[in-house]
């Protein structure tokens, strides 16, 4: 039982090895995104669209229902 929990420390001590002696990669240069030249007459790339009417609710188990029942009045 011991040998079997200590695999996963092993295995940490490893990665951890590992990690300290793997030389670093240089960083990569940045790619600046070009944007196209638009004409004074051509529409923009993108449109705006309207979104659909959202549909009523529907309700759900604790909603209580609507204009299905009656208040009762209390008689004096």
């Amino acid at each position: 039982m011991m040998l079997i929990l200590k695999i996963p420390i092993v295995y940490l001590c490893l990665v951890v090895y590992w990690a300290v002696r793997a030389e670093p990669k240089p960083p990569e240069p940045a790619l600046l995104p070009v944007m196209p030249e638009i004409g004074p007459n051509e529409p923009p790339a993108w449109v705006a669209r309207r979104r659909p009417p959202r549909r009523p609710g529907r309700g759900g188990p604790h909603t209580p229902p609507q204009g299905r029942t009656r208040k009762a009045r209390a008689r004096s």
